[in-house]
Order: C-alpha cells, then sequence, then structure tokens
C-alpha cells in the first residue's frame, strides 16, 4: 500500500501531511483496501469542503478542499475527526464500487442530493462501527432535509446507519420511496 499525499508542506491552512497519511493509513486497513494505492491531494486555497474521488484498477485518487478536513471551531487548523470522516466516506464509497453491488450506480456527479446523503449515511454507519465517532444527528438532520422529516424518514435512517453489505439497488429504492 502507498499512501501520497500533497503538498507535503501546507502554506494556507496548519495541516500536518504525516497525520492525513497516517489516518489514510488506518482507514485502508481497517477496510481491506490494501491492494490499492492512495493519493490524496488537498486544495488548501478554498474553505470549502467538496470532496471528490476516482477509482482505477489500483488506485484511489481523492481531492479535498481543505474545509474538508478542518475543525470547524478552528478555522484553517486540521482536525483528525474530519480528515477520518471526509478520507473514510470517499474510501468507503470507492469501495463500494469496487467489490461489487455498485456497479449500476450512477457516477458521484450524477447522484441526486437524496441519493448522496443515502449514500453518506450508509458510510458513516459503517465508520462509526469501525470506532470512527460520526455525529449521527447531524447526518441524519442532512437526511431529513433531502428526504423529509417524518418517521419513514428517520426509518430509513436507522435502516442506512446500521447497515453492512448492502447493493445501490436496495440503497437506491430506499432513497426513492422515502422521498417520494
Amino acid at each position: 500500500m502507498t499512501i501520497s499525499v500533497t503538498p507535503e508542506v501546507f502554506n494556507f491552512v496548519s495541516f500536518d501531511a504525516s497525520l492525513i497519511r497516517e489516518i489514510a493509513e488506518g482507514l485502508v486497513t481497517a477496510l481491506a483496501l490494501d491492494e490499492y494505492s492512495v493519493a490524496i491531494e488537498v486544495d488548501e486555497t478554498t474553505p470549502l469542503a467538496r470532496l471528490a474521488y476516482q477509482l482505477t484498477t489500483d488506485t484511489i485518487s481523492i481531492q479535498a478542499q481543505s474545509g474538508a478536513f478542518e475543525d470547524t471551531r478552528k478555522p484553517r487548523q486540521q482536525s483528525e475527526l474530519a480528515t477520518a470522516i471526509a478520507l473514510g466516506r470517499a474510501l468507503l464509497k470507492a469501495k463500494d464500487r469496487a467489490t461489487g453491488g455498485f456497479a449500476d450506480a450512477p457516477a458521484d456527479e450524477a447522484l441526486s442530493l437524496a441519493q448522496g446523503a443515502a449514500w453518506d449515511v450508509y458510510a458513516l454507519g459503517r465508520l462509526e462501527r469501525l470506532g470512527i465517532a460520526a455525529n449521527q444527528q447531524r447526518w441524519r438532520y442532512n437526511f431529513r432535509n433531502r428526504h423529509g422529516f417524518s418517521d419513514r424518514s428517520d426509518a430509513a435512517f436507522d435502516h442506512l446507519w446500521a447497515s453492512d453489505g448492502l447493493t445501490w439497488d436496495v440503497l437506491d429504492k430506499l432513497s426513492t420511496q422515502v422521498a417520494s
């Protein structure tokens, strides 16, 4: 497993490339993605939190805007938890696509807001079971904003959060049934 972080030295934010690499190494091992190289590129020039990834046969490339790794209470400072959650979400989605069951999933940029929120919840529940303390209430609120504030929406959230081994069809059906 090879993990690279660009830039090696940050000039606009107080981030540590070795910490990002260490967090990524732990996640790659925990998620059994050792056969992949991981290339992480951080755009430190923007406070936005956009995160994207690409998967090839042997590499997972992650592009993160610095806001994705930032401590929300301390601007321009890195948060280990935010870094783990952002990298974990990207790595889990890449793993979902690589290991089957998600072959029919649209490209990330073609996902509806509801589909994206549902996939995030599915990823975050799995991260929580790995010991990464995702703020469930924050993600439930995001899910409700995309799927409605109802008992049905909360039941779908709970199902996604607690699940392992879902396929795209199941995830999409849950998302679509709740949103309609």
